[in-house]
């Protein structure tokens, strides 16, 4: 039985969960992981970099000197590549039909694959429900420090309800003037994000998502 510790915003330990060990055996191809998050990166790619090849280079079509009689090399035009303002070889274009397909299994083994292996590593905490009255940035600051985290970057799962509500929001806002922390409802979570995160803290009002998503 995997065990997720609860803390409250004082970074005291308020109490645990306990998780099926049956939840964790989840089994995705290192191969299948990597193509997700290249192909997440890929998507988020503007493609709007746009070089000039030699036709599109604005130049003379005339030779820079004579083809023979100087002993200089011989030149066609000064669109060539290594003239000053000329064409680059090989550059970037902008492409229009540039989406990678994402397979929705394999999205789902990666994410669930990515969540079981931070908690069999003691990464994942939970938050207990608070009310925040009001954005309070050093409260957040203490409670990470509280939990020895506050220098890795963290990703915050919070639960898919209304992002009217005032606690989650002051928690979230009390969150965005610490470096290397981000929030997403778990509905939103990807891959990258769970990649590149060291830590993760999971509201205690998302755990039930949370399990859904393992089961």
């Amino acid at each position: 039985m995997a065990t997720l510790k609860k803390y409250d915003l004082k970074g005291k330990e308020v109490g645990s969960v306990e998780l099926d060990d049956a939840l964790l055996e989840v089994s995705a191809h290192s191969q299948s992981i990597k193509d997700y998050i290249v192909a997440i990166r890929n998507n988020a790619r503007q493609w709007s970099a746009n070089t000039k090849r030699r036709s599109e280079s604005h130049h003379t079509g005339r030779k820079p000197h004579p083809q023979k009689g100087q002993g200089r090399s011989r030149q066609g035009d000064l669109a060539a590549p290594h003239y000053k303002g000329g064409a680059v070889v090989w550059g970037p274009k902008p492409k229009f039909d540039v989406n990678t397909r994402i397979n929705k299994k394999e999205r789902r083994a990666a994410i669930r694959f990515l969540i079981a292996e931070k908690i069999k590593g003691g990464r994942v905490h939970i938050l207990h429900k608070e009310a925040m009255k009001e954005p309070k940035t050093k409260t957040v600051a203490h409670f990470l420090d509280k939990l020895e985290i506050k220098d890795r970057r963290i990703l915050l799962l919070g639960d898919a309800a209304s992002s009217s509500e005032s606690a989650r929001v002051n928690f979230v806002k009390s969150l965005q003037n610490i470096p290397k922390k981000e929030y997403l409802p778990l509905p939103q979570v990807n891959g990258y994000e769970l990649a590149r995160s060291q830590d993760i803290v999971v509201l205690e009002s998302a755990m039930d998502e949370l399990l859904s998503l393992l089961g």
